[in-house]
């Protein structure tokens, strides 16, 4: 295990040992393909004898909820809908709140089955772009008919914005590039529903009626996942497994609390914790 110092300047160590709960990235940190990570069963388990709140917040933007636990079920990983936190359930409560209902996706899979079932776009068009990650619907007649609807007025919302993710056949292309193109040609900027967005986070938080300074994040993007919580004020702790790249962490400004090989060691995070032993580093 290795120890470090997080970038707001202040002992990762000390701040861990008053954590009641956690917040755990499901691709790359729980499973990779179609495998489960090696323990990651053993670590959910311990974290219920021990009586640790938790809740997985994944950028997913591919299935929706239910797939994503019955897919998880296959591998062996019984985790309830409840504790799953997408960003297509994130963007539900977002149209809920500001009543905007008129709205046009950019996604592939069944994560629209999160959404409310509202009326197809009007003739005018639609009040909002959602982009997710839309894999081999990112066509140039998709991409040019979301440039075409932003320029004639509608708001570009991105579920999520993460530069690639780990398939089961190496690094493949997520969201953000693709959104990152839209406001280049369009010039408007995307409000970001899904990681590393604070309103995000929260939702997860208050589920489990914990504060950020009590909670830890658990992810293998050093960007997304680590930056993302100590931004929201909580720590972040990132595992070798999935995404993790040792050169891109080498280059980052960010600083994990803590890094660890992957979630079946997460009894040994809580232990050092509680005993107050570990290494600090610049």
């Amino acid at each position: 295990m290795h120890f470090q110092t997080d970038r707001s300047g202040t002992s990762g160590g000390g701040l861990l040992s008053n954590i009641r709960g956690f917040l755990i990235d499901l691709d790359g940190v729980m499973y990779t393909g179609n495998k489960a990570i090696p323990g990651a069963d053993r670590a959910i388990r311990f974290l219920e004898e021990q009586g640790y709140s938790y809740r997985f917040v994944s950028n997913t933007t591919r299935k929706c909820r239910q797939t994503i636990a019955n897919n998880l079920s296959q591998m062996g990983l019984t985790i309830p809908e409840s504790l799953i936190f997408t960003p297509a359930i994130a963007a539900a409560a977002y149209l809920k709140k500001t009543g905007r209902y008129n709205i046009r996706l950019l996604v592939t899979g069944d994560v629209g089955r999160d959404f409310p079932k509202y009326p197809p776009p009007k003739k005018n068009g639609a009040e909002l772009i959602i982009v997710g990650d839309a894999g081999e619907k990112f066509t140039y007649q998709n991409l040019n008919a979301a440039f075409r609807a932003l320029l004639e007025g509608a708001d570009l919302i991105a579920l999520e914005r993460d530069r690639y993710w780990m398939a089961p056949d190496g690094l493949i292309l997520s969201a953000g590039p693709f959104v990152t193109a839209l406001e280049f040609a369009t010039g408007k900027k995307a409000v970001l529903i899904g990681k590393p967005s604070r309103a995000f986070f929260d939702l997860a938080l208050t589920d489990m009626g914990l504060q950020p300074d009590q909670t830890v994040m658990i992810g293998d993007d050093i960007q997304t996942d680590i930056g993302g919580a100590q931004d929201a004020g909580m720590r972040g702790v990132l595992v070798r497994t999935g995404k993790y790249r040792e050169e891109i962490v080498k280059r980052s400004a960010i600083r994990p609390s803590l890094i660890i090989n992957s979630i079946a060691e997460i009894g040994e995070v809580i232990d050092a914790a509680h005993q107050m032993q570990w290494e600090n580093k610049p």
